[in-house]
């Protein structure tokens, strides 16, 4: 059975660097991944754009993109959405036996330890680490989370479905959602760090501090 590999995020806004980590995942190890934007969080003002609307922008960002989709099951569940109660219920959805992934960053694989039943993870599903500029991951800090789990097949994921850390090799990207943000908010060019159509979205919606073009669409 083919692997599946959740990404999950705010993408607030989805920008070029998330895209390219996606698919880099998807070339690697021959995966489906579904991109899955978290909820608006329950006690405070959504983070730029609401729920509905980063959910769009990702989906007009992966229009036309062979093996990336958006899964927006922590939308549809009230109450904070904990990563070990999706991968529960994605386990629900595909089976005990899918090779099932999460793909996060190297500086939140290293708070794992933080997490809601982080030790319960493995057993769900494997992870894929991608570094980030500034947050080196060598052998040694995996292993002192994750002993014995590293694997560099990427193989090795599709062999069982859960307990394995892959380290993915990606084209790394400096920028950041806060960084196109606040560009955004201080009138500088920001556009050639997100997708086309999520540049044209967020301008004919005003998102984020940007005079609203009546002339565009939303859709």
């Amino acid at each position: 059975m083919s692997l599946v590999v959740f990404y999950g995020g705010t993408f607030d806004p989805i920008h070029d660097g998330h895209l390219a980590v996606a698919r880099a995942a998807r070339d690697a190890l021959a995966a489906q991944v579904r991109l899955m934007p978290a909820a608006d969080p329950p006690h405070r003002a959504a983070p730029g754009a609401d729920a509905a609307q980063r959910a769009h922008m990702l989906d007009l960002a992966v229009a036309g993109e062979a093996g990336l989709v958006v899964d927006r099951r922590e939308l549809q569940r009230e109450g904070r959405s904990y990563t070990v109660e999706t991968l529960r219920e994605a386990r629900g959805e595909f089976g005990l036996e899918r090779p099932l992934a999460l793909l996060i960053g190297a500086d939140s694989f290293l708070d794992l330890p933080k997490w809601r039943e982080w030790r319960a993870l493995f057993g769900l599903a494997h992870f894929v680490v991608a570094e980030r500029p500034g947050s080196p991951l060598d052998e040694g800090r995996i292993d002192a989370i994750a002993p014995s789990r590293e694997t560099n097949d990427p193989a090795d994921l599709g062999r069982a479905p859960a307990g394995r850390v892959y380290r993915l090799k990606q084209p790394l990207h400096a920028e950041s959602a806060s960084q196109v943000r606040e560009l955004i908010a201080d009138g500088r060019p920001w556009d050639e760090f997100v997708p086309a159509p999520v540049a044209a979205y967020i301008r004919a919606s005003g998102l984020y501090g940007v005079v609203a073009d009546r002339g565009a669409t939303t859709a």
